[in-house]
């Protein structure tokens, strides 16, 4: 039997609630198809920091990488500011670990209402692959003359062609697996030097994939399209920082953020990869028990499949769309009334079945 040693890190909020249920989702689709998934909890996060002053202790990327995947939940609360929280764990995760893929699937579920009049499944199915180590979230710049009139913030984004061209590639390649159309997400109408690079090798990497047609947006747009033409997009590639936003936005017009999974991939598999729902820690509704597992789930789908257990992977895609279609066990974002352990155990009882 296959052992696959998974670092579970709940993180705030409602990861703590999340990330438990999407174990026994994992853990039941591991015992139907043959497998083990050994587990081991890390206490990181707003918590070991108020305790330690920091986020994670100084060694943790070294004993991440004894894993096979990271089981991320998600981070932040308000007694920890949001640049500490999210530079000193997830960010220092990604860069660390080299994981420079930023996976975003967005799909407008079977059982699922989308905001949007007219939609329904198969109308919004998309890929969002997000350049997930520089950019606008390279750690350059800084703060001059604090606390005066004269006060100055610098805050420089990094763009490289190395790191340009491999997530172009990769995107490439994702796009011969579904419908093969690509879509860059620019901004070189304004964004003088950093965009026109990323404009120009997506063209010149493009003749190396004459079967994908390309095109490109501006972000301002491109946002707009999601909203008025959703069916038009299949994979989209985007920078840091536009990877983040339209990843937001998409999930938000199929239904409902607290759906949406992520993984932070290193293609090479030097490093484990980690796994994530897409939401943040929803301080208004932690400790309640209500939270919608869904999210987590599916970056747990997305975890196993990375892991070569693709049947299982795809019998908890099945499971979650069954039980969003019934809507029987759905939690409150999604207009029911179910609890975070509810929804989770009706996935797992999916699965069984």
């Amino acid at each position: 039997m296959k052992n696959y040693k998974i670092a579970m890190i709940a993180g705030d909020g409602i990861g703590k609630e999340v990330v438990p249920a999407g174990r026994h989702v994992l853990d039941t689709a591991a015992r139907r198809f043959g497998f083990a998934l050994d587990w081991r909890a890390f206490d990181w996060g707003c918590d070991y920091y108020g305790v330690t002053g920091r986020m994670m202790p100084e060694d943790g990327i070294t004993t991440l990488r004894e894993y096979d995947a990271v089981f991320f939940g998600a981070v932040g609360w308000p007694t920890v500011p949001d640049n500490i929280s999210t530079w000193d764990l997830i960010l220092r995760i990604r860069q660390e670990l080299g994981l420079y893929i930023g996976l975003r699937p967005v799909r407008l579920m079977p059982g699922i209402r989308s905001p949007l009049a007219n939609r329904g499944p198969g109308d919004i199915d998309m890929m969002i692959v997000r350049e997930n180590s520089e950019g606008e979230y390279s750690n350059a710049g800084g703060r001059l003359f604090v606390g005066t009139e004269n006060e100055l913030a610098i805050q420089e984004a990094v763009f490289t062609r190395r790191a340009i061209d491999r997530v172009l590639r990769y995107g490439f390649e994702l796009a011969r697996t579904r419908r093969r159309r690509l879509s860059l997400a620019t901004k070189s109408n304004a964004i003088k030097f950093a965009m026109p690079l990323w404009d120009e090798r997506l063209e010149a990497i493009a003749r190396d994939y004459p079967d994908i047609s390309t095109d490109k947006y501006h972000i301002d747009i491109l946002c707009a399209k999601f909203v008025s033409e959703p069916n038009r997009f299949d994979v989209i590639v985007a920078s840091n920082l536009f990877g983040d936003i339209l990843s937001d936005l998409g999930p938000a017009v199929a239904g409902s953020i607290g759906i949406a999974a992520s993984a932070n991939i290193d293609p090479t598999r030097a490093a484990p990869s980690m796994f994530e729902p897409v939401h943040g820690t929803a301080p208004d509704i932690a400790g309640k028990g209500v939270a919608n597992p869904v999210g987590q789930i599916s970056a747990g789908a997305m975890m196993l499949d990375h892991l070569g257990e693709t049947a299982a992977a795809g019998a908890v895609v099945r499971a979650i769309e069954k039980v969003l279609a019934d809507g029987t066990a759905l939690t409150s974002d999604l207009g029911g009334g179910a609890s975070t352990l509810e929804a989770a155990s009706a996935i797992a009882n999916a699965i069984e079945e």
